[in-house]
């Protein structure tokens, strides 16, 4: 499970994903950048907003890099 912080740039609940501006996410080997992720549960889609600063854990399930757990980060 990797976990990073970074900003929500767009919410997409039709698609059930969101787009993330985040650091190196090192579990995942995943270098800084700008990604959409799917979650695993919509109802995460509403808890956050565009520019809402995150915390959030991401793992690959089903070959896909998910958002399974995510917070504000205040």
């Amino acid at each position: 499970m990797a976990f990073s912080r970074r900003r929500i740039l767009s919410v997409d609940k039709d698609a059930g994903k969101l787009t993330i501006k985040h650091g190196e996410i090192k579990d995942l080997e995943m270098p800084p950048m700008t990604m959409v992720f799917r979650v695993q549960d919509p109802a995460m889609l509403e808890q956050v907003k565009p520019g809402d600063k995150v915390r959030f854990e991401a793992q690959k399930i089903d070959g896909a890099v998910t958002v399974t757990r995510i917070q504000g980060d205040n």
